[in-house]
């Protein structure tokens, strides 16, 4: 099992998009990147407390290649965006990768540059050592399938989960 440690935008959508993808045995929500120990939500949206929304995903590389899950991230979000993913503006929402050794800095290295070969404009996206990661609260795990008729779920997470299944359908969960 392999864990990475993903950050663009909504941690919701991030979250809703890995689920679907054969391989992926747990997504956790949470907050890396910053300062604050144990912070919470509310804390993390003020944009003070240096933490992005992250996820945590950990794979069976075998089931899923490394390199489809980093691809998977930049075809989710928009990496040219400074400190922001649409509507949702703030450094919590920026673009970073955080990796644990010297090996994920080079996969996340060469993501990065097979993804601006993709992305008209430079890609703003952060590769940066992990700090201490904390796990978001309750209400923020699997949100997407605990809330499939929310708002911001119909309106922003459901269009990348359906763009990821188009273009990645033979990694799919069964």
């Amino acid at each position: 099992m392999q864990t990475f440690y993903l950050a663009g935008g909504c941690f919701w959508c991030l979250d809703a998009v890995y689920r679907v993808l054969r391989g992926v045995d747990d997504v956790v929500s949470g907050y890396t990147g910053g300062t604050v120990a144990n912070p919470d939500y509310e804390t993390v949206c003020t944009g003070r407390t240096g933490h992005a929304e992250t996820v945590a995903v950990s794979f069976d590389p075998e089931q899923v290649p490394a390199e489809v899950v980093l691809d998977v991230f930049f075809t989710l979000h928009d990496p040219t965006q400074l400190n922001r993913q649409g509507n949702d503006i703030g450094t919590q929402y920026r673009s970073a990768m955080f990796y644990t050794d010297e090996a994920q800095k080079a996969l996340f290295e060469a993501a990065r540059d097979r993804a601006a070969e993709w992305w008209e404009g430079q890609l703003v996206t952060s590769i940066e050592p992990l700090g201490d990661f904390y796990a978001a609260e309750e209400y923020h795990q699997d949100f997407f399938a605990k809330n499939p008729g929310q708002g911001y779920c119909m309106a922003v997470a459901l269009p990348k989960v359906n763009k990821i299944r188009k273009a990645y359908s033979k990694y799919l969960a069964a």
